[in-house]
Order: C-alpha cells, then sequence, then structure tokens
C-alpha cells in the first residue's frame, strides 16, 4: 500500500489509538468525527510541526488525503511550518507533499492578506500552544482571526490542551496601549486558557464579526499538566523543550530582553540564567536565602554558543523546580529580577524589562528596589478581574 493510500485510509476510519488515549486533541476529534466541519469547504490550514494527532500524523496529511475536504492553503507562524528556525523573518515555502504554498505570517506580514485568502473559503488554526501571553502563536491566531472576519471567511480553532495547566493565572496584566506581537490582547502573562478559549474571548472583546467554531478537546481537565494527557510532547519551538521549561519560561522568558542570557544556546534553555557581569554564587544564595517554595537555585558557569553572550562564559543559576504543585513561576521570575537589581543595579539594564513585561507600574517597582512582596502586590493588580472576565469564555471543568 502506497503512504498516500494509507493516510486515505487513516482519514476515512476513526483513529482505534487516539479513541484508547487519556485526551483528544481537537485535530483528534475532528478526525474521529470524519472532518464533518469541513466538508466542501476550501481550507486554508494555520498549522507547523506540533499539529498533529494522537498517532502522529500531521493534520495536513489528513486533510489532504480526506475526499471531503479541499486543502488549499497553508499558512506557519513564527518558527516556520517545521519549528525549526529562530530567526526575525520567515520566508514562503512550499509544501513538497502536497504541492501547496506555505505562506509565512511571519514575513512580509503577520496578517493573512486578501490574495493569499482568494482561495479559501475556511482557516482552521492548529498550533500547540504554552500558556504565557508572550508566546507568539497568540498573536498569529488573533491576526488571523481578525483577517477572517474582514473578508467573510469562517475560522475553526482545533483547541489543544494548556501544558502548564488552566487553572493558574498570574501577572502583571498587559497595559493598555502597549499592545504588540508579543502582547497581543488584554492577558496576564500566565493566563491558564486554552487557545480555543483564548479565541471566543478574542472574537467576544474585538468585536469580530466571525463565524467561529472551536473543535474542543475531549478528555483534558483544567487542573491537568502535559505529563497527565497522555499525549506525546512536541517541542513547540527550537527553544521549548520540555514541560519543566514550559513551566519556566512565563516567569524566567521575561528576563530575556535584558542583558542577561536565558539560556538560548544551551542545553537547557529558560533553566539557566547569567550573564558576565553576575556573581553566579551570591545571586544563588540570595535566592535560596528567600526559601521560595517548589524551586531551587544552584550557582553554575555556562556558555552559549548562539543567541546572547555567544561564546562568552556566563556565571549565573540553574533552576530546579523541586515540587511543581508549590512551585510559582512568576513569583520565581520576580524574585531573580528583584535579586539582580539588588545586587547588581549598575549592570542590569533593567529598562529593556518593560518589552515583555508590558507593565509599567511592576517595573517601576522592580526599578525601585521595592522588594519581592511588593513587587508581586503591584504584578496582581487586575487579576481579580481577569478571572471574571475570562469565565465565560471557559470551555474546560
Amino acid at each position: 500500500m502506497t503512504r498516500f493510500a494509507t493516510l486515505i485510509l487513516m482519514a476515512c476510519n476513526i483513529a482505534v489509538s487516539a479513541e484508547d488515549a487519556g485526551v483528544l486533541t481537537g485535530l483528534d476529534v475532528l478526525q474521529r468525527d470524519k472532518f464533518k466541519v469541513l466538508h466542501d469547504q476550501r481550507v486554508g490550514l494555520i498549522t507547523n510541526h506540533t499539529g498533529c494527532n494522537n498517532d502522529g500524523v500531521s493534520g495536513v496529511e489528513l486533510m489532504a488525503a480526506e475526499m471531503t475536504v479541499n486543502l488549499t492553503a497553508l499558512f506557519s507562524p513564527e518558527h516556520g511550518f517545521e519549528g525549526k528556525l529562530d530567526i526575525s523573518r520567515i520566508d514562503d515555502a512550499l509544501d513538497e507533499e502536497t504541492g501547496l504554498r506555505i505562506f509565512s505570517l511571519y514575513g512580509k506580514t503577520r496578517r493573512p492578506t486578501p490574495e493569499m485568502l482568494e482561495s479559501v473559503d475556511t482557516l482552521v488554526f492548529d498550533i500547540q500552544d504554552i500558556g504565557c501571553r508572550f508566546y507568539t502563536y497568540i498573536s498569529t491566531m488573533g491576526e488571523a482571526m481578525r483577517a477572517a472576519a474582514e473578508h467573510g471567511k469562517r475560522f475553526i480553532v482545533l483547541d489543544r490542551p494548556n501544558p502548564i495547566n488552566g487553572v493558574d493565572v498570574a501577572g502583571p496584566m498587559l497595559d493598555p496601549g502597549k499592545e504588540s506581537f508579543v502582547g497581543f490582547h488584554s492577558l496576564p502573562v500566565r493566563h491558564g486558557m486554552t487557545i480555543g478559549e483564548i479565541a471566543t474571548m478574542l472574537k467576544a472583546e474585538l468585536d469580530l464579526d466571525l463565524n467561529l467554531t472551536v473543535v474542543k478537546c475531549e478528555g483534558w481537565q483544567r487542573s491537568m499538566f502535559w505529563d497527565a494527557t497522555g499525549l506525546t510532547w512536541i517541542n513547540p519551538s527550537p527553544n521549548m523543550r520540555s514541560l519543566t521549561q514550559a513551566l519556566l519560561y512565563p516567569g524566567v522568558g521575561l528576563m530575556e530582553t535584558t542583558n542577561v542570557s536565558v539560556g538560548r544556546g544551551t542545553d537547557t534553555p529558560f533553566e539557566v540564567l547569567g550573564a558576565p557581569w553576575i556573581d553566579a554564587r551570591q545571586l544563588a544564595s540570595e535566592l535560596n536565602a528567600q526559601k521560595l517554595r517548589g524551586v531551587s537555585f544552584v550557582p553554575i558557569r555556562f556558555t552559549p554558543d548562539s543567541s546572547k553572550f555567544k561564546e562568552e562564559e556566563c556565571h549565573g543559576i540553574n533552576i530546579i523546580v523541586t515540587s511543581r504543585g508549590a512551585f510559582d513561576p512568576l513569583k520565581t521570575g520576580f524574585a531573580i529580577a528583584t535579586s539582580i537589581r539588588k545586587l547588581f543595579p549598575n549592570d542590569w539594564q533593567a529598562d529593556a524589562y518593560l518589552r515583555l513585561l508590558a507593565n509599567q507600574n511592576t517595573l517601576d517597582a522592580v526599578l525601585a528596589g521595592r522588594g519581592l512582596q511588593k513587587v508581586l502586590k503591584v504584578s496582581r493588580k487586575g487579576l481579580s478581574d481577569f478571572r471574571g472576565r475570562r469565565q465565560p469564555f471557559l470551555i474546560y471543568e
């Protein structure tokens, strides 16, 4: 049997292994239900290497083999269609398997253009998010939703779990007027929502005239971390290589616009942080003395082979999560920021912290040396209102 014939057989039948899995993604549910919501549609699929079913078969392959679906265009986000690129601009490409053009939404434009949508009736979004505001897949979806609304296209989100759970929420909130591609909408840094839930929020709060459908996950509960789902981990981007790194990212990732390395160019991005000007033992001692729950800090030296401080020895910390249930990524991130501000005020270029933080009052508290507890108090302003805002859009228990 040829590979294409095998794919047709897979697309036309319920995937038995997917039925047996603990959690079904939106793509698994779509396949199980024989692609009914896409019948007789010209489909543009926004996806990357994470858009696979429980058998590891990509949505591109499944839709290309499904006789009732007309897959006409592909779109890719930051890091590209295969999720391997870590560059500032990505060009269009050609998918050799289907012969379809892959329109880059991280190149000349970050929103589908009218020309890109000429052959499309329905845009489908299927990309794994990691639950952090400044991870740009949310922005890619939001821009595509705006384009779909403007040009009268249906929009379907194939939902996927939030890998760092859908319960925990942590600020700060995005300041009004600081919207950007790393801060698309008024969300806290850790929003505790799935990509499908965010889509329903965007439709309502941006007042989009949009025919939106979310194909829900099955079997996922809000309290679940990724390792409880039974789903295979696929690195969502080149430097997001484990669930631990995804959990650390909301706090540690905030620092990477400043003059510190967060481990890009090492084997453990976001698990280490440092710079040539940091005293590793002094920083680790300062942080360990704060007795943060669920985490400890080990002084370390590392030399990135790419990215910031390439080929320079950095001194800093290895961040060890000792109890995931007790660990607070944002509290840890602010502990690191306030400690560096206290110990190395003349070396840390702290103003750049605002780029991803996107909350002036929180930055001001850090710069003023107000201490961790006061910074945390400032960072939590608006979280109660956000929890009320998000409640109508939550899909899962």
